[in-house]
């Protein structure tokens, strides 16, 4: 078991923070497959959370059943992350993680995410200030540097641990490299031994037995997992049962179609017509990888101009294959 603080991550297993995916609807659904030992919110703007914008205020919404969850926030303003820090403590969060690894050039234009590997000095600056302004357990979630020639993780990783981090994660990438290539597995082993801090270790996990092996190979605390659980929100579920010693099965065609049905009909109480549309479409892009003729639902899914027929489509995919 993981401990961040005082709050106790088991399974040690984590659900990154994915900006426009980790929403509650899908949080929530992650938490009741089982697994997960802690959820993470898409990623919030200090600015827009500090100048309450409705956009950003409406994503901070979250239940009881999420708990743990943390609350990722990136900014430049180490005041400004600092008062940040204090809104995601006040409205009960349990984690606050600050974010120094999103690759996305207009995080990076500003000076955020990704960027602060490369200006050690305010890093520290943000770190400093948002640990003297909250109680709540800090972690921090950073890359390698933002090349390969300026690597600064190692540096990064101490100085947090100086400041009074409880945790940090490493996406063994640089900035440069976006998703592409391997992550270096190596390196997040290389951070768990010059820390005495508990490191999570995140990067092309995609299947049970690639969190098992990571584990394995590097020592890390605990295992982050993204872009696999939209394939596969059943991974962590695999995972733990693999970190227990135990099998685990694959999902039957009717779970897959309880899993898309509660999804789906969440979202479709929640948002309006539009953000339906879109999310529908983008999460069926996802769960149909891997189903008899998902390509051919895909193309027709595509093409249908409401959500409600997005949802229709989908139930007859599954009638017609004896799992209505």
């Amino acid at each position: 078991m993981l401990r961040i603080g005082n709050v106790a991550v088991e399974p040690p297993l984590v659900l990154a923070p994915m900006a426009g995916i980790t929403d509650r609807d899908f949080r929530l659904l992650i938490r009741r497959l089982g697994g997960c030992g802690l959820v993470s919110m898409e990623f919030i703007s200090s600015e827009g959370l500090t100048r309450q914008r409705p956009g950003t205020l409406r994503m901070l919404h979250f239940v009881e059943e999420e708990r743990p969850i943390a609350i990722q926030i990136y900014g430049s303003d180490p005041a400004r992350m600092a008062e940040a820090a204090c809104v995601v403590e006040a409205i009960g969060a349990d984690v606050c993680d600050i974010n120094m690894g999103c690759p996305a050039n207009k995080v990076l234009k500003g000076c955020a995410g990704a960027a602060l590997t490369a200006d050690l000095p305010l890093a520290a600056r943000i770190v400093r200030e948002v640990r003297q302004a909250i109680t709540l357990p800090l972690t921090v979630k950073f890359r390698l540097g933002l090349r390969e020639d300026a690597k600064t993780y190692l540096e990064l990783g101490s100085m947090c641990q100086d400041e009074g981090v409880d945790a940090v994660t490493l996406h063994p990438r640089t900035a440069k490299q976006q998703f592409s290539g391997r992550a270096d597995w190596s390196a997040i082993g290389e951070l768990k031994r010059a820390l005495r801090i508990p490191v999570i270790g995140n990067g092309d996990v995609s299947s049970p037995e690639d969190a098992l092996e990571l584990q394995r190979e590097t020592g890390c605390d605990a295992v982050m997992i993204g872009r696999a659980s939209l394939t596969n929100p059943w991974i962590f579920r695999q995972a733990a049962a693999l970190l227990r010693g135990e099998p685990y099965a694959d999902p039957s065609l009717a779970e897959r179609h309880a899993l898309m049905r509660a999804h789906f009909d969440a979202v479709l109480g929640r948002e309006d017509e539009r953000t339906a549309l879109h999310k529908l479409r983008k999460f069926t892009g996802w769960y149909t990888h891997g189903l008899p003729e998902g390509r051919n639902l895909r193309h027709r899914l595509s093409e249908l101009p409401s959500a409600r027929e997005v949802l229709g489509a989908v139930e007859d995919y599954f009638a017609t294959r004896g799992a209505a």
